[in-house]
């Protein structure tokens, strides 16, 4: 058997550490997961009550066209069922989009470091990859549109960016929109919407009308807190849509996410409060790493990528012996760094007095 040549040089994608793994490895009672960006609050309390009945007719494939989520999506953002297609999370759209426009001879246009799938599925696709450095944890816009030739068909754009959660500012979104040749998708990856702030922030499904080769994001894995039921979307013009359909396939996201994400969306409450919980923790975290005279980037995300004067392995290994699972920056492409999780307030109060202790050590 024959596989395809660039997988050989490919690995598949490695999960962080899970919670019993830790517990069992350095005998702790608890553990604080602080790495993979979930929602800490957990999920919608509406979902719980009605999860029981929820799981009923599981012998009988699910909607194929996801009907109810759409028909409810579409009135909430104000767009056409149309412009909507549903995904076994957003990854799954990043590999439609690659499957539906990349193959050989193509080229993909991205930062560097990014969310890692979209070059993951570029490369399988057989596309050209062109990587353009961040700068100072933002993309570095007009290196990209440099990047484009007649031969580029995507071009990706991470707001707020994973892994530094800096966001694109709408003058800066306007002018890619603006100057990007019409032959090109552009994506625009919304994974972490809910928890933006910022007053510059582009109001990017208004715009869906003015640019036609504009697709948007999202997902109810992040701030929905369904991440173990793997549901996300994307929002685009209806010719997009209808161009990417024959490549999803049937039946990708299941009964059980399609009824849980229709009751998390009613519970505009639960995303308030977890929202605001997330900024209250956050600027708290920023106020003590200033204290201690770390560097960060600002973030628009529920993650704070924090630069520190020792290796992100280090720290890493430090803050897991005491409890707390966070993301080495090695991991990342971001050496010296560690990206945390905002967290509930007590773990957070924790976590920040471990790394102090580990910062004192390491000045003695």
């Amino acid at each position: 058997m024959k596989a395809k040549e660039i997988l050989k040089g490919m690995t598949p994608y490695k999960p962080g550490k899970q919670i019993e793994e830790v517990k069992k490895e350095y005998g702790l009672d608890k553990i604080v997961k602080l790495a993979s960006n979930e929602n800490p609050f957990g999920f919608s309390p509406q979902v719980k009550k009605q999860l029981p009945q929820l799981i009923e007719q599981l012998e009988k494939y699910p909607d194929g066209y996801a009907s109810a989520l759409r028909k409810k999506m579409a009135s909430f953002l104000e767009v056409d069922q149309a412009q909507l297609i549903f995904g076994n999370g957003s990854d799954e759209i990043v590999q439609i989009i690659c499957r539906t426009f990349l193959e050989a001879g193509a080229n993909t246009v991205m930062a560097t470091p990014t969310f890692p799938q979209y070059k993951h599925n570029a490369l399988i696709e057989g596309a050209e990859v062109r990587e353009v450095p961040l700068e100072d944890g933002r993309h570095d816009l007009p290196s990209m549109l440099e990047q484009i030739d007649e031969r580029t068909r995507v071009l990706w754009l991470c707001t707020p960016n994973n892994p530094t959660g800096v966001h694109l500012s709408t003058s800066e979104i306007k002018q890619v929109l603006e100057n990007c040749p019409s032959h090109v998708l552009v994506v625009m990856d919304e994974a972490y919407y809910e928890y933006m702030e910022a007053e510059d922030a582009f109001d990017s499904l208004s715009s869906l009308n003015q640019y036609e080769n504009l697709i948007v994001l999202r997902t109810f894995s992040k701030a929905y807190g369904l991440a173990g039921l793997r549901i996300g979307y994307g929002v685009a013009p209806k010719e997009i849509i209808s161009t990417l359909e024959p490549a999803r396939e049937p039946f990708n996201t299941s009964t059980i996410a399609q009824a849980a994400a229709l009751l998390a969306l009613d519970d505009q409450e639960f995303i308030n409060e977890t929202t605001t919980e997330n900024s209250i923790n956050k600027r708290k975290l920023m106020q003590f790493l200033d204290e201690q005279g770390l560097d960060y980037y600002p973030s628009e995300a529920n993650f704070v990528l924090v630069r520190l004067p020792v290796s992100g392995d280090e720290m890493f290994e430090h803050l897991l012996s005491k409890g707390f699972i966070v993301r080495s920056g090695e991991a990342l492409g971001l050496p010296n760094s560690i990206r945390l999780t905002i967290g509930k307030e007590e773990d957070m109060a924790v976590i920040q007095s471990e790394i102090k202790e580990r910062l004192i050590g390491i000045s003695k």
